[in-house]
């Protein structure tokens, strides 16, 4: 499904634009869209020659879409590196009822989709803290992704990072091959919290010593904030009720408000 912007001229909606506008929708084309799960898609947007989105680690952009003659605006973050030339991702989950999801599962290569940005209050500096506790629930993965890799991607950036990734099963974590690569990393650890699993011998070896069934409750937040080899600085990114939860666990883990960011 083609959109067009009404307040656009003729012959411009399918134009790659070279930077992004914060106060205005800009086309980008949908080079190519891939099914993640059930539920969650991976869509790649083109942009012109080598340029570069322009987006920080961290920063979202909004996303415009019309169903049924009703204008609906989302945010998302992409998770492409930040230095990705001609193109960025987006890691989109669709629920069933909701109507940006009708809009995007409509979506297929050669469509465009309309952006403004970018947004966001955390800009993430090198060395700017000595470790990083990343707390995501699904698709809240998607901040931390190009955080993580501007880090293991710059040999001078020597934070530590714990990223605990929170899904419902093995088969819904996202990006597995990305995560597994970053794990590799000397300052890098990943932990994955599993709500629908109940057998270790189900996963592969080597998810079991850092896998947890059930849900990141209190005690396993302490035990985790324990376990950072400096004191963490905590991003945390998920469902509004998981978000919630993340803030009382931390300032009960003893974290001050001032040494966490929720998205």
């Amino acid at each position: 499904m083609k959109q067009t912007d009404p307040g656009s001229k003729p012959g411009l909606e399918l134009s790659c634009p070279s930077k992004l506008s914060p106060e205005t929708f800009l086309a980008f084309l949908i080079s190519a869209v891939d099914r993640l799960t059930e539920d969650t898609y991976l869509v790649r947007f083109a942009l012109p020659g080598n340029s570069q989105l322009g987006l920080r680690p961290g920063q979202h952009l909004i996303l415009r879409g019309t169903v049924d003659d009703l204008e609906i605006q989302r945010a998302y973050t992409p998770i492409s590196p930040a230095n990705a030339e001609g193109y960025f991702e987006v890691l989109i989950k669709c629920y069933q009822t909701g109507l940006m999801s009708r809009y995007v599962k409509s979506w297929k290569a050669g469509d465009t989709a309309f952006w403004r940005g970018p947004f966001g209050g955390f800009f993430y500096k090198p060395n700017q803290y000595g470790e990083l506790l990343m707390l995501a629930a699904g698709t809240g993965l998607a901040p931390m992704v190009p955080i993580l890799q501007s880090i293991t991607d710059n040999a001078e950036d020597e934070t530590f990072i714990t990223l605990v990734g929170c899904f419902k099963t093995f088969e819904g974590i996202y990006l597995k091959t990305f995560l597994q690569e970053q794990a590799r990393f000397w300052n890098v650890r990943t932990f994955f919290v599993l709500s629908q699993e109940n057998s270790l011998e189900q996963l592969p070896w080597s998810y079991r010593d850092r896998t947890r069934f059930g849900r990141l409750d209190r005690d396993l937040l302490e035990e985790l904030v324990g376990s950072c080899r400096r004191k963490p600085f905590a991003l945390v990114c998920g469902s509004a009720e998981f978000t919630k939860d993340m803030a009382g666990y931390l300032l009960h883990a003893g974290l001050a408000e001032d040494s966490y960011f929720l998205f």
